[in-house]
């Protein structure tokens, strides 16, 4: 951290705090910030750049944009902490700020949410990186017998109709209406009536708490915009002792998946995934490259397990 003269220089201007108030729960780009603070794209691009030169904050390309985030120096500093929770409490437009940055990101969800409705009934005959046969035989091979189940991020239910072979019950969620109605055609066609389509959202599962003996997430989770909170979601709703499987891409460079598969992250290196599934409450973490592509751009497949603490152990 600079000097806490320069520190307290930088933060005394009210739309500077306004954009770290923003940016403490959030990542956000410069023209998200501008339809946030109804301001000009050189004005926020100053402000920002006065706020990096302090170290205050930071950023990281995604894709075409950059998004910007209070530093990790700065989100331990104490004082400053108290300065922008102070700054909440006394700026008129902070409300309206945290309302509009709601929408915005709604409308992220939205533009992934689009892609799925627009892919929806031909998600079989075009090509999803990650979906592999193999690497869904590893981790079908780790499921125990008879169990309910929650698919989460689960299309068109190609995997439900797998996993209700052996389960009680499937809980299939996704957020894509078009891909629940195509799951659920699917499904009546094949006879199968254990499995439960369900519209939802990852992050907010429309499933009560402890119902579920295993979560699973087939090539999902890197859609969630936050994937720590879809990784707690889904240990509140497992049963003490349950278990969650994971398949996913490890962390890649192909920046086209963002258009091209609506992919909100490139993949998740295995220290990470380790680390997030811990910090969401799981116990018994293996996590594990089970399968490379041949062709380029090579993807790899992730597969991770873990379980939720059981009181009684």
């Amino acid at each position: 951290m600079p000097s806490i003269v320069k520190t307290l220089k930088v933060v005394a201007d009210p739309n500077r705090l306004r954009i770290l108030l923003l940016l403490k729960g959030e990542e956000l780009s410069v023209a998200e910030l501008q339809e946030i603070l109804a301001m000009g794209q050189s004005t926020i691009s100053t402000h920002l750049s006065q706020l990096r030169q302090a170290e205050l904050v930071e950023d990281r390309r995604t894709g075409k944009s950059i998004l910007y985030r209070v530093s990790s120096a700065a989100s331990q500093a104490g004082i400053l902490n108290r300065v922008i929770e102070q700054a909440g409490k006394e700026i008129a437009e902070a409300g309206a700020d945290q309302a509009a940055m709601r929408r915005v990101l709604r409308k992220r969800q939205d533009k992934t949410r689009a892609f799925f409705d627009s892919v929806a009934g031909r998600m079989g005959k075009d090509y999803v990186p990650g979906k592999s046969w193999k690497s869904l035989a590893e981790a079908l091979l780790r499921l125990l017998p008879p169990m309910v189940v929650a698919d989460l991020g689960a299309g068109e239910g190609a995997s439900a109709l797998l996993l209700a072979q052996r389960a009680k019950k499937v809980i299939a969620v996704d957020s894509s209406a078009k891909m629940i109605e195509v799951g659920r055609e699917q499904a009546q066609r094949h006879g199968v009536k254990n499995i439960d389509y369900r519209l939802g959202d990852m992050e907010e599962i429309p499933i009560g708490d402890g119902e579920v003996d295993l979560v699973f997430f087939s090539q999902s989770l890197h859609h969630a915009l936050h994937p720590e909170r879809a990784l707690s979601e889904a240990a509140r709703i497992l049963i003490a002792g349950g278990r969650i499987v994971i398949l996913d891409l490890v962390r890649h460079r192909f920046e086209e998946a963002r258009e091209l598969y609506a992919d909100e992250w490139l993949g998740f290196s295995e220290v990470d995934l380790e680390s997030m599934l811990r910090n969401a409450g799981f116990a018994g973490i293996e996590v594990t490259v089970v399968d490379k592509e041949p062709d380029t751009p090579q993807f790899q497949t992730l597969l991770a397990v873990g379980e939720t603490k059981n009181p009684a152990s």
